[in-house]
């Protein structure tokens, strides 16, 4: 498994475009400055050596440094060693609808996007539990399996979009029975599924899948997400039209989500604009008696960071070799391609 220890430092790479600015207005200035003096022809005859192109191999030569300093600093690492744990948690089953009314914009910037924030954010917060995503539509599919891995999770989860499931529908039934088939046979006493959509279920018998599904053990939260006023949905820069040319309103349909709820013994509540809900759900998923999970984690890692800190090291060497101005004995190589008068 190859990983990055710190992954905070890639920050620093915003540092790159800044001085690429910095840069180009100095030679910007320089070259007004100049221009002010003398011409160009004048100035390369009072200043032969002059050579803006040196300056520029110079300048990319440090920023080329200084992106492999970055990269050595967040600690590139492989991992190297596996050991078998075991924790006591929970299996979380996240199914997110991403149906063409999730882009509807009464949730900014839309339902899908802050439903993916709350997701990540939940992601954020687990320790021992494990976690796994479905997207559903029209059809439902496993997007992630369930994992103790959260980065890779993290992921997954801003990879969602509405793109992924090409047949267009709310099949909450399928995505309760995908959801109900993907648990391991580990946790037979602690097995959740967390069904955010809007509702508006147009394909299949939610309330038999989730019968099915809490005679499994599964206990199924949902969270409603939308506005029962509703909003339109907009795809691009126009907005879905039905049959009549009229524009789609895409409404919350909280009936069924209660009924899914109730019948597993879960718990239902609306998203609102401030608050999704998912940290709700959470405490009361807490409550959940647990199971003890084995599983497989990388105990040691090899370091890599010698490897971009030597490109580093190699690149700024380079950078002292390469002379700010002309050089009469390599001129006549014409090294940087530079025009001859």
């Amino acid at each position: 498994m190859f990983r990055f220890a710190h992954i905070e430092y890639f920050w620093l790479l915003l540092l790159v475009p800044l001085l690429v600015a910095v840069m180009e207005w100095s030679l910007a200035e320089r070259k007004r400055k100049v221009a002010r003096l003398a011409t160009s022809a004048a100035f390369a005859k009072l200043s032969p050596e002059s050579s803006t192109k040196k300056l520029r191999t110079k300048f990319w030569l440090l920023m080329l440094a200084l992106v492999a300093l970055i990269f050595a600093a967040a600690r590139p690492q492989m991992g190297s060693k596996l050991s078998e744990v075991e924790r006591e948690g929970v299996e979380i089953m996240v199914a997110v609808d991403v149906s063409n009314s999730m882009l509807a914009s009464d949730f900014a910037p839309n339902r899908l996007e802050r439903t993916k924030y709350a997701v990540e954010r939940v992601i954020e917060g687990l320790s021992e539990d494990r976690i796994g995503v479905i997207v559903f539509a029209g059809d439902a599919y496993v997007q992630l399996p369930i994992t103790a891995d959260y980065l890779t999770a993290r992921n997954f989860v801003r990879q969602i979009s509405t793109s992924q499931v090409t047949r267009q529908g709310t099949a909450i039934g399928a995505a309760i029975e995908l959801a109900t088939r993907s648990f391991s046979s580990q946790s037979e006493s602690s097995r959740v599924l967390v069904l955010v959509t809007d509702g508006e279920n147009h394909e299949d018998d939610a309330l038999a899948m989730a019968e099915k599904a809490a005679a499994q053990g599964v206990k199924i939260y949902t969270i409603g997400i939308g506005t029962p006023e509703g909003a339109p949905i907009s795809i691009g820069d126009d907005f879905i039209r039905d049959e009549k040319g009229e524009i789609v309103v895409s409404k919350l349909d909280e009936e069924v989500l209660q009924k899914i709820a109730v019948t597993t013994g879960g718990a239902y509540v609306r998203a609102t604009t401030a608050n999704v809900g998912l940290g709700d759900i959470i405490s009361l998923i807490n409550r959940t008696e647990k199971s003890k999970f084995k599983s497989e984690v990388f105990e040691e890692y090899n370091e890599l960071y010698p490897i971009p800190l030597a490109i580093a090291i190699a690149l700024l060497l380079l950078e002292c070799v390469v002379l700010p101005r002309k050089n009469r004995v390599l001129a006549r190589f014409n090294l940087f391609g530079e025009k001859r008068g």
